[in-house]
């Protein structure tokens, strides 16, 4: 079944950090990465932008984030795992080099694989 571990953390927080810590983070998540790879349950990954450039659509296209939450969605993967506890499992393992971050784990439909970017 596939999984969106969905990461959420205080934007404010990130936003402010040293290239070389943003830099150390990443490559701590790496190696995360690297393991759920080998593995092959890792699917797509993404960082988000800044919430400053989102827009909302309601019955109009609305300016700005609208969250009324202390932590903002900053990225998201999308994971295959046979149980939800495996996805669990996956989420304290990203969680581990990222302990200030808060996952969400849902489990997803694809309505439509969609087709590989380029990046």
């Amino acid at each position: 079944m596939l999984y969106a571990v969905l990461a959420y953390h205080v934007e404010e927080k990130i936003s402010s950090m040293s290239a070389e810590e943003d830099a150390a983070l990443m490559a701590d998540l790496e190696r995360v990465h690297e393991r759920l790879t080998k593995k092959g349950i890792l699917g797509p990954a993404a960082r988000l932008g800044p919430t400053k450039d989102a827009v909302t659509l309601r019955d109009t296209v609305m300016d700005g984030p609208f969250a009324e939450t202390k932590e903002q969605l900053l990225g998201f993967y999308i994971m295959d795992f046979e149980t939800q506890d495996e996805a669990v499992a996956a989420a304290r393992d990203l969680r581990s080099v990222n302990p200030t971050a808060v996952y969400e784990i849902r489990p997803i439909s694809l309505l439509r694989p969609g087709a590989v970017l380029d990046s």
